[in-house]
C-alpha cells in the first residue's frame, strides 16, 4: 500500500456564484467525502485548501509573485490518500466533489526515499 497525493485543479474564472446556502452545500459534499475515505482507512492526510497568492523561486533566487492569472487551472488544495496502487488511487477520485465545478484532481504517488 502507498500514499497518493490529491492535487485539486479547478479554473478560477469558471466557479459560478452561490448563496450562502449553495456554499454551505459544497461545503458539506467535500466533508462528507473527505470522511467516507477516512471511515475506509485511506486518508493519509486530511490536507486542506490553498491559498490564492504565492510565490515562484527560480535558479539563482529570483522570486516572482504567482500563481499567474493567465493560466486558466490552479491547484485549489490537496489530501493524501491510502491505496494498494495507482489505478485504486484513481478510482478512489472519482467522487470527488471538485467535478461539479469542471475541476479535475491528479493522482501522484509519493515516492518516499
Amino acid at each position: 500500500m502507498g500514499n497518493f497525493l490529491y492535487l485539486f485543479r479547478r479554473n478560477e474564472s469558471e466557479i459560478p456564484e452561490m448563496s450562502p446556502e449553495q456554499m454551505q452545500q459544497v461545503t458539506q459534499r467535500w466533508i462528507n467525502w473527505i470522511t467516507e475515505l477516512d471511515k475506509a482507512g485511506q486518508l493519509a492526510d486530511r490536507g486542506n485548501r490553498l491559498k490564492k497568492a504565492g510565490k515562484v523561486v527560480r535558479p539563482e533566487g529570483l522570486v516572482t509573485d504567482g500563481p499567474y492569472v493567465e493560466l486558466k487551472e490552479a491547484i485549489g488544495g490537496f489530501i493524501v490518500v491510502k491505496a494498494d496502487d495507482l489505478d485504486a488511487a484513481a478510482a478512489m477520485a472519482k467522487g470527488c466533489p471538485i467535478f461539479s465545478f469542471g475541476g479535475n484532481v491528479e493522482v501522484r504517488e509519493i515516492d518516499v526515499l
